[in-house]
């Protein structure tokens, strides 16, 4: 009898994803992850949780409803990740017409499932917070409704998720060799130790690496997929409403800026084909020069590469052939082997339903219980999506220590379960060393005790943003304390 139901390579969004809906239905589930959660294109999204207007554009109604009834899924399952926002789209008469954009949004409005959001509207920007950072000549912008999330953070509490619910997730540990008979069997380098495990199933979901996992560790026919880089800047904070701005640039592509992290805006995103390890992904000049470009056709302050607080950067995997933007996914079942799934690509806003039907694929091998995920909160995540500010405001009366913007980050990070790290302590001195001005020695033990951190960069830029405020001296201290705590 083999070890495991299914094995699944990848501890990016869709391998995590696959892991939680497949031990809900039932199935003993391994996640193998080389690095740590989400360290690859899942931390470098476009962060948005939406129907993409570029697809409407092309009159994909079907899809971009889709994505709408995705869309209130995450808000119904994640209220404290996903945050409801308004975006602004500055008419420019160089670009798409005016009343091509109205017609456009209103369309949006009626493909939304149910309207749980604000409809758009037309914004005269002369007499509204939203031009206070545009240049003059924009008169009209068109307001409408959506959502972001915290990537990277997404695809953590979703294997926390998994692992509560019994997958066993592997971080640090590599797949060497895949050898399929009537069940995969797996030879895993785990933290420096030679390991054989074996499954039933095994779904690869190594995004970027695809094409060298199927030649060299499932040593099958190569896939007909090549890479592609996404990249985004950050920048600090250069205007004051917390509205995310779309930008139409002068080759078609829409430009967002959004606010990021308090004091920073984050600006993307561009996109094209990448070759080389996906390990190593690096924004190019003149990807970070065409951004500041697209955003000084609009905003007053003008920007510079030299102004690039951070830049982020991901490779994902596409079909060569006949891709959708909206992922790949292949099942082979070939007679007397072992089931395998491929899947890679894909937004953020879709991969709940990618990996749903990806499980799916495996119920004539198993028997499963039914679809599960859209009904199901995320960790944290038990308390209705307009009542964020009510949870806030009871976290800042039951810690009194906690600033409004330590609160707001610590319930967008962990929800309802911010008491499982904060517990009784009734002063800041209680939860032990500080590193920088809000991460403390009870979160980074947290973290590492229940969210597989090792290493400071897990927590700075993955399970946190802090990194981008933290001082050089308080990430060496970090380092030294967690090298004790392990």
């Amino acid at each position: 009898m083999a070890d495991y139901d299914l094995a699944v390579l990848g501890g990016g969004l869709n391998g995590v994803s696959i892991a939680r809906d497949a031990v809900g239905r039932g199935l003993r589930v391994i996640l193998i992850e080389q690095g740590d959660l989400g360290a690859g294109a899942s931390s470098a999204t476009s962060r948005l949780i939406h129907g993409d207007l570029s697809v409407l554009e092309r009159r994909g109604f079907f899809r971009v409803r889709r994505q709408l009834a995705e869309r209130d899924i995450w808000l119904d399952i994640a209220p404290h990740l996903v945050r409801p926002m308004r975006f602004a789209i500055p008419a420019h008469s160089d670009e798409r017409p005016p009343w091509l954009l109205r017609s456009a949004l209103l369309m949006y409005d009626r493909l939304a499932p149910r309207n749980r959001l604000p409809a758009s509207l037309t914004v005269d920007v002369t007499h509204h917070p939203i031009g206070n950072a545009l240049k003059r000549p924009f008169g009209t912008a068109f307001e409408y409704s959506d959502c972001v999330v915290d990537d990277s953070r997404l695809v953590v509490l979703i294997a926390v998720d998994a692992a509560e619910r019994g997958a066993v997730i592997r971080t640090g540990a590599r797949c060497v060799r895949a050898d399929r008979t009537d069940i995969w069997r797996l030879a895993l380098i785990d933290r420096g130790h030679r390991r054989v495990v074996t499954a039933r199933s095994l779904a690869n979901a190594t995004g970027a690496w695809t094409p060298s996992v199927v030649e060299t560790i499932l040593r099958t026919k190569p896939q007909e997929a090549r890479a592609t880089q996404v990249s985004q800047i950050v920048v600090r904070r250069l205007f004051e409403n917390d509205n995310i701005y779309v930008f139409q640039n002068s080759d078609g592509r829409l430009i967002f800026a959004s606010p990021y992290e308090r004091d920073f805006t984050l600006i993307g995103t561009v996109a094209h084909a990448f070759r080389g390890d996906p390990a190593i992904v690096a924004m190019a000049s003149a990807d970070v020069t065409y951004l500041c470009e697209a955003i000084n056709r609009y905003f007053r302050e003008p920007l510079a590469p030299s102004d690039v607080v951070r830049t982020v950067s991901g490779a994902n995997a596409v079909l060569d052939r006949g891709g959708r933007r909206d992922g790949t996914m292949m099942f082979d079942n070939r007679r007397r082997q072992a089931p395998l799934i491929t899947m890679f690509g894909g937004d953020v806003t879709t991969s709940r339903l990618r990996a749903e039907r990806a499980v799916s694929m495996l119920t004539p091998f198993y028997p499963m219980s039914p679809r599960w995920t859209a009904k199901a909160p995320l960790p944290g995540g038990d308390f209705g999506w307009d009542r964020f500010e009510d949870e806030v405001a009871a976290a800042r009366e039951r810690w009194r220590y906690l600033t409004e913007p330590e609160a707001q980050r610590l319930v967008g990070a962990y929800g309802s379960r911010l008491a499982s790290i904060l517990g009784d302590a009734k002063a800041r001195a209680d939860l032990g060393p500080s590193f920088g001005p809000e991460l403390t020695g009870t979160e980074v033990r947290y973290l590492m005790e229940k969210e597989w951190a090792r290493f400071p960069d897990d927590i700075l830029w993955r399970r946190s943003k802090l990194g981008l405020t933290m001082p050089p001296a308080d990430r060496e201290a970090l380092a030294a304390f967690m090298a004790r705590v392990i």
